[in-house]
């Protein structure tokens, strides 16, 4: 682990936590995200992939943690689900795609809580021997400690990290990591018999229980926007561990060292219940957004300014970019979205939300799109037989004209005046015949009457 910056950063994560959601649903959607079937892990593909896409980046450029949780947190949540390695939105998160963020962030903290993929301990790689029978203890209750911590922060108010280590050990909020005192024997920097932690001394609070709090903190509170953070890189941010063996080998013990405090914000007290509704920050704490959209009557999109990752891959779903800042919203474009299982009035919605006022075609086209199709297979299918009756094929020309001949009494159509021979169509295309109220006179009835003119 190497830190490029000895100063620390402040991070407010309420509003990027927001944006980050929308974008790695759409990167979700887009079918972007592979996890370890074994280990429910993200690949290193996909932790690239949504290292780009948040905002504002991850907190840091070689440590991936914003971008390892996020995968992990749409599985605990109920938002994905891992098919033969690809992560795919379930019902669930389909509908987090058009639903107020602050509500999905929320249920995402709590889901973590109950159901979380992973063991947050297991990401401190400096203290091994973790894999051992019987060495740790069960994660739900460690997360619950935390997160009572975490519920009796104040909100709005800084707190460093070591006072918050003080007060969870006076209010009895013990992460306890080692199932017994024979446990910590098997937990160990570098070297498993000189470097063991069960020698007094070399299994402080800060070491095990501070070193996971910490992990649920900056990897999942701080992710999901709960709390904004001060940190700095982790290497020599603490030396709580020097006196152990093996310390000189050790730059830092996890990359969340470097968290140096944290501040409950109104998402994190809307979450740990504290409020009952949410209250944002004021206007002025929200970052930037973009300039908007603008849809043009030929039905191309245009971004006036900027976009946020989450939009650009939004309008790639459903459009087909031809330049940096304009799509072309076709019906091929749309239908390949319909056929990937993305819902047309997702697309409707953000430009219901984004987008300048749409001109009277644009307006109208949009409007007449039908809200979801389910396959292609329903837009090819042939149409289906008219209503109406059709014409019988004539029957077999009778013997005597005298069958065919209609009613004096039943008046016959006007005669027209006979075409011309120019006009007359050739044999092979003349009707085979026409109805009347009394019978059918076809062809071969005509040619009867004339082989018998005394009749009649």
């Amino acid at each position: 682990m190497t830190g490029d910056l000895d100063e620390h950063q402040v991070r407010t994560t309420e509003h990027e936590a927001q944006a980050n959601l929308k974008a790695v649903l759409q990167l979700c959607a887009a079918g972007r995200l592979r996890c370890s079937e074994k280990t429910l892990r993200p690949s290193a593909a996909t932790v690239k992939a949504v290292a780009e896409a948040l905002s504002g980046g991850d907190f840091y450029t070689e440590e991936p943690i914003a971008s390892f949780a996020w995968p992990l947190l749409l599985q605990a949540g109920g938002l994905a689900e891992l098919t033969s390695g690809k992560l795919a939105l379930t019902a669930r998160g389909r509908a987090a795609l058009t639903k107020p963020a602050h509500d999905t962030l929320a249920l995402l903290w709590r889901r973590w809580l109950s159901h979380g993929v992973i063991d947050e301990f297991s990401r401190v790689e400096a203290i091994k021997g973790q894999r051992a029978a019987n060495v740790l203890t069960a994660v739900k209750p460690r997360r619950a400690q935390v997160s009572a911590a975490l519920a009796a922060c104040a909100p709005g108010e800084w707190t460093d990290v070591d006072t918050l280590f003080r007060t969870m050990r006076k209010a009895g909020h013990d992460p306890r990591i080692a199932r017994t005192e024979r446990a910590l024997w098997k937990l160990y920097l570098e070297d498993p018999e000189y470097g063991s932690l069960g020698y007094d001394g070399f299994h402080n609070w800060e070491l095990l229980q501070g070193r996971y709090t910490l992990a649920v903190l900056f990897e999942y509170a701080a992710v999901l926007g709960l709390i904004d953070v001060d940190h700095r890189p982790p290497v020599g941010a603490r030396d709580d561990y020097r006196d152990n063996w093996g310390a000189d080998w050790t730059d830092c013990i996890s990359r969340y060292d470097g968290l140096l405090a944290l501040r409950l914000n109104p998402l994190g007290a809307y979450a740990t219940g504290q409020t009952a509704a949410y209250l944002p920050a004021p206007a002025e704490t929200v970052p930037k957004s973009s300039g908007g959209l603008k849809v043009l009557p030929n039905h191309d999109v245009v971004a006036l300014d900027g976009l946020a990752p989450a939009e650009t891959l939004l309008l790639d779903a459903f459009a087909e970019r031809t330049s940096d800042r304009v799509w072309a919203l076709t019906s091929a474009s749309l239908l390949a979205a319909v056929d990937t299982g993305r819902d047309l009035a997702e697309l409707r919605h953000h430009l219901d939300v984004t987008a300048a006022p749409l001109p009277p075609p644009a307006a109208s086209a949009r409007s007449a799109t039908p809200g979801r199709c389910t396959s292609s297979s329903a837009r090819t299918r042939p149409s289906r037989p008219s209503s109406q009756p059709t014409a019988a094929p004539a029957p077999t020309a009778p013997a005597s004209a005298n069958a065919i001949s209609p009613s004096p009494s039943t008046s016959s159509p006007p005669s027209a005046s006979p075409p011309s021979p120019r006009d007359t169509p050739s044999a092979d295309t003349r009707p085979r015949g026409h109805r009347t109220r009394t019978g059918t006179v076809s062809g071969p009835r005509v040619r009867a009457e004339k082989a018998h003119p005394g009749q009649g």
